[in-house]
């Protein structure tokens, strides 16, 4: 991450008192930025903010388990994605009267102004019937809206929003601050490169719309191919015996749950049968005790625990390590968390070799391989789909921190679909025969080439493809920032 905030190392007399004798450091960061070709976020808006462009909090006495009216809270929005994220409590169903209808819309730009100050999200659709939490403004963004969107995205808008706002004891709290924050616009060839800008960031959003869309149609695909291929049996729930206690040697309700033992119904009452992962298939990961964790690329083995990875089974958060031990990643494989949040438990990546390297996983993983890569991927599409999310949550056991060991995945059963199913389900999320030759693309056939490209990439590739994007879209917004010359390519 690159810094644009100077902390001087000596101040004089007349600094101190120009800002009343004040010995904080914050008091005296300046903004580094060579362009002056700059608005204030301010200025960028259509108009100026209103009190219905702010959320309200409702109270978790208005919280319920199940409504048509929704809250959005300030997690929803994170540094990793354009759109919002509704993992791990983001929001909550209400009671219709606490309700405050926002009219959110497709292309509603979000920001928050408490906790995770200057995060910005992009709506992926219209929200009828949600509403936003009181840490979060919607803003009157319409021209340049996806550049705008671009920069308050990028670290510049951060780190000048962190040097605005006073540090709080705990929450820290931005108010309007954030709209006194520099948004940079080009120089030279402006037009182009705006367009440029906001092509690529129409390119990650609609891509990242592209992978909810893609995790939907598998956990439709298995479902259709499970429920509509059973044998005569019926599913009928009778509560445990004493035998089932005795025999899973657990008192707990989750393996005893309508819920679980519906879904293992389902597999195991399919008509060509079902399969476990082999014992030999599968092992623990560790933390070396001497090691070097950085975001520095040149590091030997790329760095994964359970929070480097979402439910969709992408990378969120790109780490390398440097150890004296043996790398336990050596070629392709699946990494599943076993720790966490019960939801969490069993939740899937694919680790590609070609792609990433040697790598190194924790304790937190376990690392299935062995298997040819179809397979490899439809045991991890299977687990990530949202009634196994639920299974493996039902399945976990302990009080405080949930936990799935070896013994437990063994004994989850996968339905043996045909290799056509297997590999049809398998490419929604990756497709290892598609790429793009970004050395062909240009600004006018950009929009063709993107579009044949989405219409066969799975998670993965797409997933790759953005983060691609990003490094040409963060280095085209530095370029803006230190007004250097701009190529236009890709």
């Amino acid at each position: 991450m690159k810094h644009y905030i100077d902390i001087p190392q000596v101040i004089n007399y007349k600094d101190m008192l120009k800002n009343y004798y004040s010995f904080s450091s914050n008091t005296y960061k300046q903004l580094i930025m060579k362009n002056n070709n700059v608005k204030t976020l301010k200025e960028c808006l259509e108009r100026d903010l209103k009190r219905s462009d702010l959320g309200c909090e409702v109270g978790s006495s208005a919280y319920v388990k199940k409504s048509k009216y929704c809250f959005i809270k300030s997690r929803a929005l994170q540094k990793y994605s354009f759109l919002p994220n509704f993992e791990k409590s983001a929001s909550e169903y209400i009671i219709p009267q606490a309700f405050i209808n926002m009219n959110l819309k497709e292309n509603d730009v979000i920001i928050s102004k408490d906790s995770n100050i200057g995060e910005v999200i992009i709506l992926d659709k219209d929200y009828p019937n949600t509403m936003l939490s009181g840490a979060l403004y919607k803003l009157p963004i319409k021209k340049n809206k996806f550049y705008i969107l671009s920069i308050i995205k990028h670290d510049i808008f951060k780190q000048q929003l962190d040097f605005l706002v006073p540090k709080g004891a705990t929450i820290r709290h931005a108010k309007t601050l954030f709209l006194d924050c520099k948004i940079p616009f080009p120089k030279n060839n402006i037009e182009q490169t705006i367009a440029f800008v906001e092509k690529i960031t129409k390119s990650i959003i609609n891509k990242e719309k592209l992978i909810r869309k893609r995790h939907e149609q598998i956990t439709n695909l298995i479902q259709e191919e499970l429920v509509n291929n059973q044998k005569k049996d019926k599913f009928i729930y009778k509560e445990p015996t004493i035998k089932d206690l005795e025999e899973n040697a657990r008192l707990d309700t989750g393996i005893h749950s309508k819920d679980f033992k519906y879904i293992e119904f389902l597999v195991k009452n399919y008509k060509n049968g079902y399969f476990f992962i082999d014992n030999e298939n599968i092992k623990s990961g560790n933390t070396p005790e001497i090691r070097y964790i950085s975001d520095y690329e040149n590091l030997p083995y790329k760095w994964l625990t359970p929070t480097h990875f979402n439910s969709y089974g992408n990378i969120i958060i790109d780490e390398y390590i440097r150890h004296k031990k043996t790398n336990n990643i050596k070629n392709d494989c699946i990494l599943l968390v076993n720790r966490g949040d019960g939801i969490d438990c069993g939740k899937s990546m694919f680790y590609c070799f070609k792609d990433f390297g040697l790598g190194h996983h924790n304790q937190g993983l376990y690392k299935v391989f062995g298997y040819d890569t179809a397979r490899l991927i439809f045991i991890l599409c299977f687990l990530n789909t949202n009634f196994m999310r639920k299974y493996c949550g039902l399945l976990t056991t302990g009080s405080k921190m949930k936990e799935l060991k070896i013994e437990h995945f063994l004994t989850i059963p996968f339905p043996n679909f045909t290799s056509k199913k297997q590999q049809e389900i398998s490419n929604l999320y990756y497709n290892p025969n598609i790429d793009i030759d970004y050395k062909m693309v240009k600004l006018d056939n950009f929009d063709n080439i993107d579009n044949e490209f989405c219409k066969n990439a799975g998670i993965y590739n797409l997933d790759k493809n953005i983060k691609y994007l990003k490094k040409i879209l963060n280095s085209t917004i530095d370029k803006i920032i230190n007004e250097e010359d701009i190529n236009i390519r890709f």
